[in-house]
């Protein structure tokens, strides 16, 4: 598997590169990312060819097919970190809600969130190759509040492996923090930004492609990665459960091999959504990817009306903080993928210089071949948690968004999976203010929502309130480097 860079290349880069190489260095030339030069095929031979597979078997033929740079035991040594999920014979369950409308619960693993889907196996890759080869990394990783405490999970007393980890202080929610700030390991750096998720992402790109600071990590004799999905690592991960949802409703009868469905992705830096992508384009049968997203709505704009404008927009907290993005990075691989290197570099310059740019007809009706979208009010979202709460299921505030797309979106009469990204206990509060009560603080809302509605409450959450803050740092932007330095060479 090669893979090439989405800006084109600056004569400074290889033209192409493996996938280790794409994990470990995953910023291309011009400010650009890698992406697949070509996709493997999971059409309806290879869906049939695993209807009686296990998770861990339908994801090791996957990275297979993918023929990827990896060893076969090490890909096995990666995807054992299934077997520490709720279930390790099913760690992605599809409940059906609804006739016609199904959940993928992506939260099943240690962190209750979707980003442990593709962070426990990755994190293994990556510590490994780097103990192999007897380098040191510094993993990057900002986060909207999920991706941190799964990086963190992951990669806690790693060898070889250090890992500064950003996040908005006041942008998370109080468990997402807590899980951030009690990971006691001394390779691990945690720091609040003032700011948002869009200053911790700009800031971690920013530092990816400094010269200064890359000199100082040359010095320390240090390599510099990341963990969100800017790392083609993450992607690959997150095209396996798109097929796995296929797979279920196969098992189900709900569908025959060779119906369509439609997915329903909670999106913010669009990853989920990329994987998706992949593999409709791979030969699953999807109809269509339709994207929810919050009153941040810039991906329900460009995918409505082809513009991703920026130019009067200010970051808006939701009650949804994992999708409160504005500059999602992931929508660049799309576009690569559909109008090439060169129109992608115009249209990225063109965000980065002028906070916009404007699609074709042509390429705003080539992108509405994949994808609609639409996006849900906090109002709302309550009103849909209260909603199907009443009725025996108990959505977070990220998946709740997926339901108006689901009401709204579909045009045919085929079933439909949306992806349930983050499990309740990390939204509470939440979830108690759309029921009427007024919670003290997340431990109240969690007391409150496991004995009015006997939910229970993971152990690793509940933990999270007895544990010792171990990361107080709150400082500005402009302080980042500065601060990952000291890290470094203490």
């Amino acid at each position: 598997m090669n893979l090439i860079e989405t800006r084109g290349n600056d004569n400074n880069n290889k033209n192409s590169v493996s996938f280790s190489e794409a994990i470990l260095s995953p910023m291309a030339s011009f400010g650009g990312l890698y992406a697949p030069e070509t996709l493997p095929d999971f059409g309806l031979e290879f869906i049939k060819k695993h209807i009686n597979s296990s998770y861990k078997e339908l994801a090791k033929d996957v990275l297979l097919s993918f023929n990827i740079d990896i060893a076969h035991d090490l890909i096995d040594k990666a995807l054992n970190r299934y077997d520490n999920f709720d279930d390790s014979n099913n760690p992605v369950p599809v409940v059906k809600v609804k006739d016609d409308l199904y959940v993928s619960e992506l939260y099943h693993g240690p962190t209750r969130a979707f980003k442990d889907m593709a962070l426990q196996p990755f994190g293994v890759i990556l510590s490994s190759i780097a103990q192999e080869r007897g380098e040191n990394y510094l993993i990057m990783a900002a986060t909207s509040g999920d991706t941190g405490p799964a990086t963190l999970e992951t990669f806690k007393n790693q060898n070889n492996i250090k890992v500064a980890c950003l996040y908005p202080d006041g942008g998370t929610s109080d468990v997402q923090r807590l899980q951030m700030v009690t990971e006691n390991a001394p390779n691990l750096e945690v720091l609040g930004i003032k700011g948002n998720f869009d200053d911790a992402q700009s800031a971690l790109k920013s530092l990816l492609s400094s010269d200064e600071f890359n000199k100082t990590l040359q010095e320390l004799n240090i390599k510099l990665s990341a963990a969100n999905s800017v790392n083609f690592g993450r992607i690959i991960f997150q095209t396996i459960y798109h097929i796995h949802s296929y797979l279920e409703l196969l098992r189900a009868g709900t569908i025959e091999l060779g119906n369509k469905i439609y997915l329903i992705v909670p999106s913010g830096n669009f990853g989920n959504a990329l994987g998706a992508y992949y593999v409709k384009k791979a030969g699953v049968p999807i109809e269509k990817i339709l994207i929810s997203s919050n009153s941040n709505n810039v991906l329900t704009e460009l995918i409505k009306e082809g513009k991703y404008d920026l130019r009067d927009k200010k970051l808006i907290n939701t009650n949804s903080p994992a999708m409160d993005i504005l500059k999602s990075s992931n929508v660049e691989r799309v576009i690569f993928d559909k109008f090439g290197a060169k129109r992608t570099k115009e249209l990225m310059e063109s965000l980065n210089q002028n906070n916009f740019y404007q699609l074709t007809k042509e390429e705003l009706a080539s992108l509405q071949e994949d994808f609609d979208a639409i996006d849900t009010t906090d109002k709302e979202a309550l009103e849909i948690i209260k909603e199907y709460l009443e009725n025996g299921y108990l959505l977070d505030p990220h998946t709740a968004t997926c339901i108006k797309a689901y009401k709204n979106l579909k045009e045919k009469d085929i079933p439909t999976v949306a992806y349930s990204t983050a499990e309740w206990t990390k939204f509470s509060p939440t979830i108690a203010k759309a029921v009427g009560y007024d919670a003290k603080d997340d431990k109240d809302a969690l007391e409150f929502i496991s004995k009015t509605y006997n939910k229970e409450i993971n152990e690793h959450i509940a933990s999270l309130f007895d544990k010792m803050t171990v990361h107080n740092k709150i400082i500005e932007k402009y302080d980042i480097m500065n601060f990952i330095k000291q890290f470094l060479i203490k």
